[in-house]
């Protein structure tokens, strides 16, 4: 077993432990400590609040490391479909450690998380994680795709409001909300078009013909299930957002009535 290798199967399980015991213990004590709320939860809501934290830290990891490689890493700039970066299986270990190990949570923790859109979203990055891991291609498509992370913090702390019972229409929440709606655009909607354009123009050349028929078929085809998933969800933010900011502004019409009749 070469170096590399051995490299990326200690990568994966040093993070498959690492979050769980972020999930198990850390959490319940950093969550604690931040937010003395969080002992008042139920045991569902705890539950569902160290999945979230443990999503938000993956998140930032691989999306600060993979923003970096897209940036400065010269193998995958040079050659997106061959071009082999050491750097980029350590992304792309890491995140699949924490794929494996959030897996396990929704499996164990199934009646209080479970969501079978997870597990697909999941099981489908995993396959696509295997071939870059394994053989080394497409390392610059496998981290483009974690970029979307960027996104998850945001989705996350909606929740950590709702939990916490913050109003629907505090700024703090509003903000979050907003952002967490820009974000989710920009990284899993608004790439669609050049990242799908980029795949139309390295079809038929002698690098993508080289794939094989095996890698050809699950890159796109893992990136159709993803993306699909991704335009669902994005729907789902979209009303939701259109809904509070049509409430606040029914809010604000009512108020001024109010202050009408007062004056």
């Amino acid at each position: 077993m070469d170096t590399n290798r051995k490299l990326t199967i200690s990568t994966v399980f040093t993070s498959f432990f690492t979050f769980q015991l972020l999930f198990h213990f850390i959490s319940y004590w950093f969550s604690a400590k931040v937010s003395p709320s969080f002992n008042s939860l139920s045991f569902e809501k705890k539950i569902e609040w160290n999945s979230r934290v443990v999503s938000t830290c993956h998140s930032l990891v691989v999306g600060v490391l993979g923003l970096y490689i897209f940036l400065f890493d010269e193998a995958t700039i040079a050659d997106p479909l061959w071009g082999d970066s050491s750097l980029v299986k350590v992304n792309i270990a890491i995140s699949s450690g924490y794929l494996i190990s959030d897996l396990l949570i929704l499996i164990l923790y199934w009646k209080v998380i479970g969501d079978k859109y997870f597990i697909i979203h999941h099981c489908t990055a995993l396959y696509a994680y295997f071939f870059v891991l394994k053989d080394g291609v497409l390392a610059y498509v496998g981290n483009f795709r974690l970029l979307a992370e960027f996104s998850s913090p945001f989705v996350n702390q909606r929740w950590f409001f709702e939990a916490l019972k913050y109003p629907k229409f505090s700024k703090a929440n509003v903000i979050n909300g907003i952002l967490m709606t820009v974000v989710f655009f920009i990284v899993r909607i608004a790439v669609l078009p050049p990242f799908y354009g980029f795949i139309y123009s390295v079809l038929g050349t002698e690098a993508y013909v080289r794939l094989g028929f095996l890698l050809q078929c699950s890159w796109i085809s893992t990136c159709v299930v993803l993306d699909v998933m991704n335009v669902m969800w994005m729907i789902k933010i979209t009303k939701g957002c259109i809904k509070v900011i049509s409430l606040i502004r029914q809010e604000k019409a009512k108020n001024s009535v109010q202050n009408g009749k007062l004056d």
